[in-house]
C-alpha cells in the first residue's frame, strides 16, 4: 500500500477532518493541542491562516503517530507542493483544480478538492482525487450524497460546510466517508478567553456524533 492509500485510509478512520481556519496564527499550537484530546485525529491548517506553511512545519514533527496534518484551502500546485514539503500529509482545495491533483499525485499524497455538482464530483475523481471534498455542503445536505452514491457508489466524499456538532453522524449515515469540520469545533468566544477546554469538549461532541452514526449502521 502506497503512502498515499495508507492516509486516506487514516482520513476515514479518522472520520473528522479538523480545519483550523483563524486569522490569529499564535492560538494555533494550542487548538491543535485541544482537537487532539477531543479525539480529532486529521487535523487541517488553511492557506488563509497567516503564515500557514510554517505552522504546519512546527507542528508536524511534535504530533504523535496517529495523528494526521494537512492543508487547506490550496488552489494551486506549486502552494500544494510547499505544503507537502512543510510536512503536510493531504491536500484539501475548495475548487476543482487538476493542477493540484496531478502535484499530489507526483508526490504519493491524498488530494481533496472542491466539488459541488455531480459532474465536478466525477470530473475530480476521474482526474484522480482521492476523496472529494463536496462544498459548501451547507445548501445541499446529507440527502445529497445518498443521491450521488446511486450512480457513483464507489466515489468518496467528504462535506465541508454545513457539518455542526449535532449533525455530523447525519452526513456519516448519507455515505460521507468523513467530515470536515471548522467553525463548530472553533468556538471563536472561547478561543479569544482562552478557554481551550470548550474546544476540546466541541471535538468529543462530533467524534461521538460520527461514532454513533457509524455504529448504527
Amino acid at each position: 500500500m502506497s503512502s498515499r492509500q495508507e492516509t486516506v485510509e487514516s482520513i476515514e478512520q479518522a472520520g473528522i477532518v479538523g480545519i483550523i481556519r483563524l486569522k490569529d496564527p499564535s492560538t494555533v499550537p494550542a487548538i491543535v493541542e485541544a482537537l487532539m484530546a477531543g479525539g480529532v485525529r486529521a487535523l487541517e491548517i488553511t492557506m488563509t491562516v497567516p503564515g500557514a506553511i510554517d505552522l504546519i512545519r512546527s507542528i508536524v514533527p511534535g504530533l504523535p503517530a496517529e495523528f494526521i496534518m494537512g492543508a487547506g484551502t490550496v488552489t494551486d500546485a506549486a502552494t500544494a507542493a510547499r505544503a507537502i514539503e512543510a510536512g503536510a500529509r493531504f491536500i484539501v482545495s475548495p475548487v476543482l483544480r487538476k493542477g493540484v491533483i496531478a502535484a499530489c499525485r507526483e508526490r504519493d499524497v491524498p488530494a481533496l478538492p472542491g466539488c459541488f455538482s455531480p459532474t465536478e464530483i466525477l470530473d475530480a475523481w476521474e482526474a484522480g482525487a482521492d476523496i472529494v471534498k463536496v462544498f459548501p455542503a451547507t445548501a445541499l445536505g446529507p440527502p445529497f450524497f445518498r443521491d450521488i452514491h446511486g450512480p457513483l457508489p464507489h466515489v468518496k466524499l467528504m462535506p465541508t460546510g454545513g457539518v455542526t456538532l449535532d449533525n455530523a453522524g447525519d452526513w456519516v449515515r448519507g455515505g460521507a466517508v468523513a467530515v470536515g469540520v471548522g467553525s463548530a469545533l472553533l468556538d471563536s468566544a472561547a478561543i479569544a478567553a482562552g478557554q481551550f477546554g470548550k474546544i476540546t469538549e466541541n471535538a468529543r461532541r462530533v467524534v461521538a456524533s460520527v461514532r454513533q452514526a457509524r455504529e448504527g449502521r
